[in-house]
């Protein structure tokens, strides 16, 4: 467990005895849990997603206790589509991040990734660069534009999605395929190819799958239905 100040967002917070809170901070130390005390007062109003923050841990036990935690920068300011597409962040990181697992720059990426989404851009680049960066720093990562036999991906053929090992070729079209041409874009981050985006979000949601265990993503079910047109 490190020691001295961290700058932290706050993933995750949930009420904790009588007036304590117990929040999961994403620092560039890894993911860390610590008990918020007082978190009806000050300290619960700083602690909130998307606030830059600087913490300070106290305690010998496995499970700590915030000793300092200050503001050190006004909170991004999300609402909409770009507040579930926080959430979502949040939640894969509360999901697959390893806890006191450094990703020094997975923070900084995080960081910039929050920064960006308070301009209200295109949201699906963002998103898609983040799932790649977060698949490639946890180890999961794999190649675009190469596919499992070392051979480079070519523009017209079909490929499948081995999580474990990367793109394979196939002969003869089934469901789930890829088309190489936009593994190229997406290996370019070019997301004028026609198809690029909606091949990269399969592809992450494949590639996603078998590390969140079979278990729905809350965001992602809020954030469908907030795209669903409402009804009379």
């Amino acid at each position: 467990m490190p020691n001295g100040a961290l700058p932290a967002f706050v993933l995750h917070s949930r009420p904790y005895k009588e007036t304590s809170a117990l929040v999961d901070f994403l620092t560039p130390e890894g993911r860390l849990r610590a008990v918020l005390r007082g978190a009806r007062g000050k300290a619960g109003g700083l602690a909130r997603p998307f606030a830059p923050l600087e913490l300070e841990l106290r305690g010998r036990g496995e499970l700590k206790s915030v000793g300092r935690l200050e503001a050190t920068g006004i909170a991004h300011w999300l609402q909409g589509q770009t507040l579930y597409s926080g959430m979502y962040l949040n939640e894969l990181l509360l999901r697959l991040l390893p806890s006191e697992d450094p990703h020094p720059a997975l923070f900084d990426h995080y960081a910039l990734t929050l920064r960006a989404l308070s301009a209200n851009p295109p949201l699906e680049p963002l998103l898609r660069a983040f799932e790649w960066r977060l698949l490639d720093d946890l180890g999961y990562g794999f190649a675009l534009d190469i596919d499992i036999s070392g051979h480079p991906v070519v523009a017209d053929s079909l490929y499948r999605l081995h999580p474990d090992a990367g793109m394979e070729p196939v002969g003869q079209l089934q469901p789930g395929l890829f088309q190489g041409i936009d593994l190229l874009a997406m290996a370019e981050a070019d997301w004028s190819s026609p198809g690029a985006l909606a091949a990269a979000k399969r592809l992450m949601r494949q590639a996603l799958a078998p590390h969140l265990g079979g278990r729905p993503l809350v965001s992602r079910e809020l954030f469908m239905t907030l795209k669903e047109p409402v009804r009379d």
